[in-house]
């Protein structure tokens, strides 16, 4: 596999984190286009989108500076290599704290929270098809050791140094499991969205089917993630709460716009 991306003297540029980027280009121009297609005001979907990611960044950064901090206290540029720590419950809770972050933004500019979710749903699954690839090509977040014949063996020294990924053994690419998740979902997605009655629908779908496929692809990971599994459950019941919820009585949606 190809963890380094490019290498510029003594820089080198990991292929993750390029993924992760352009991932997360990807999820912002199309949130512009669902917000459209959903009657909300694209700048104001633009800004929640901005906070919840740079919320959540930040706040996974301090965590890692927190969980980490006799080694920062020593080296305390190493903030900017932290990321290359891996922990199951950092991510998982900056990204709770950048979604609340995101809803409030949303709550203080009149925006319907259920709609928001609707908007940012296939948003999300483009995300994590494109940064579930590049893990895949890094060796992050590599699966337990299989004799299946399509099991992945990596063998770059940096995927070891930088992810502690096991090299010259047979892994499930659970990765690539978790990215043809997410492109599965989106086109269930792209499928409902002329269909939708109400708002939360979209929101309910991806946390329903994602909930499964989490926590199904969950046992094939290598570490144990007890936090994403107990997530994976609570999305699931979640999901089909807003999915299959009826009130007796609501104002008509905004439906799809043709386009």
């Amino acid at each position: 596999m190809h963890p380094r991306l490019f290498q510029f003297g003594h820089i080198a540029v990991p292929t993750y984190g390029a993924l992760t980027a352009l991932g997360l280009v990807a999820a912002l121009a199309s949130a512009m286009h669902f917000a459209r297609r959903l009657s909300l005001d694209a700048n104001k979907v633009w800004n929640l989108c901005l906070i919840g990611i740079l919320t959540t960044l930040s706040d996974a950064r301090l965590l890692l500076v927190i969980t980490h901090f006799s080694e920062f206290r020593v080296h305390p540029f190493w903030v900017l290599g932290l990321v290359n720590q891996q922990s199951s419950w950092i991510m998982p809770v900056g990204i709770l704290i950048g979604v609340a972050a995101a809803l409030l933004y949303a709550a203080a500019e009149g925006l319907s929270a259920l709609r928001v979710l609707d908007c940012i749903a296939p948003t999300v699954a483009i995300f994590l098809a494109i940064n579930r690839i590049g893990a895949f090509v890094a060796g992050v977040d590599y699966g337990r050791p299989t004799q299946l014949p399509w099991g992945v063996t990596y063998t770059s020294l940096f995927s070891a140094l930088w992810y502690r990924t096991p090299l010259g053994l047979p892994l499930h690419p659970v990765q690539l499991y978790d990215a043809a998740a997410s492109v599965l979902i989106l086109g269930v997605l792209l499928w409902w969205l002329p269909r939708r009655t109400q708002d939360g629908e979209l929101a309910g779908i991806w946390l329903f089917l994602y909930g499964m496929a989490s926590f199904t692809i969950g046992l094939y990971r290598a570490d144990s993630r007890v936090l994403l599994e107990a997530l994976a459950i609570v999305g699931v019941i979640a999901g089909g709460v807003l999915w299959l919820h009826r009130p007796e009585s609501q104002p008509s949606p905004a439906n799809a716009q043709p386009g």
